[in-house]
């Protein structure tokens, strides 16, 4: 029984860290092609109908596609207090990347943030030891959580549609990552509906229909933040965002189990926040790509 448990872990280990390594490379792509986008399809469906045309970010959502399928069969065998953390990594895969393309030195910032990426994840798992339970009975709880999480995020989007070009891409980072983090919790239901009874289980309930319409709506989100803003101010807000809020909706309702005895509970909170640290010191770091502001892409605007 321990050899089988360990064996779904490493299962579970695997097919995480693949798909933030997908999701990091989608990112990075999506964001080189959403930059160039027209500054009037700003929160609007228009921009994926705009984006469409262009062949690095259909590779992007290509790859995040790829990230998401791996991810939904990680929050399939494993909790999804354990997964999220883990799906955050994809900074790590992000900043190779840009790396890459920028050529720029890791430094100081950007070991310190890795250890501190890394560090706080295995420090957050190991103490917490996340594991799987029984989903809460009462059925307005999810609905209260559900809510609150959407109400956050309906919240941010107004304030960023406001501030747009200041720190509006932050916020659509931040509530993207609160959208992303509700439709994993949504997946992990689906994948247990299917396997309790089949795909007319699944097709019947709720579950599936809101995750695409949370995928869609987050993709939007992130694509408008990614159009007007570098990778440095908005993937930082949705890797942070999304683990968070994915590890509430693991705890709050679907059953997920941590250690709660004093000294855990001080081990997960410093390696939450040590992940949070780490994802911004990496978001910040120069070889992350500057993207393009409004001015430069003023005249382009002016002569379409």
């Amino acid at each position: 029984m321990i050899i089988e448990v360990r064996s779904v872990s490493v299962q579970v280990l695997i097919l995480a860290v693949s798909a933030a390594c997908c999701l990091g490379f989608g990112f990075v792509l999506q964001q080189n092609a959403a930059q160039r986008a027209p500054l009037n399809d700003f929160l609007s469906p228009r921009i994926l109908l705009d984006l469409v045309k262009v062949p690095r970010w259909l590779g992007g959502i290509g790859l995040m596609a790829v990230g998401m399928a791996l991810g939904a069969m990680a929050l399939g065998q494993g909790e999804i207090s354990l997964v999220e953390p883990l799906l955050a990594t994809n900074l790590l895969f992000a900043l190779a990347l840009s790396r890459r393309q920028t050529k720029q030195p890791l430094g100081r910032q950007g070991w310190a943030g890795l250890a501190l990426l890394a560090g706080g994840v295995t420090a957050f798992i190991v103490a917490g030891e996340p594991r799987g339970g029984t989903p809460v009975a009462d059925p307005l709880r999810p609905w209260l959580i559900i809510g609150a999480m959407l109400g956050l995020a309906l919240l941010l989007t107004t304030y960023a549609k406001r501030s747009r070009l200041s720190s509006g891409p932050v916020l659509l980072a931040l509530a993207a990552g609160l959208l992303y983090g509700v439709q994993d919790a949504l997946t992990r239901v689906s994948g247990q509906r299917f396997a309790e009874g089949g795909l007319m289980e699944v097709l019947t309930g709720w579950q599936p229909y809101a995750v695409l319409v949370l995928g869609v709506t987050g993709l939007i989100l992130v694509q408008s933040a990614f159009e007007t803003a570098s990778l440095r101010m908005s993937l930082p807000a949705l890797t942070a965002a999304q683990p968070l809020a994915g590890i509430a909706c693991g705890v709050g309702f679907l059953g997920d189990r941590l250690r709660t005895d004093p000294g855990a509970l001080a081990w997960e909170a410093a390696g939450l926040a040590a992940v949070v640290i780490g994802i911004i010191l990496l978001g910040l770091h120069p070889a992350m790509p500057c993207g393009t502001t409004e001015a430069r892409r003023t005249p382009a605007l002016q002569s379409r």
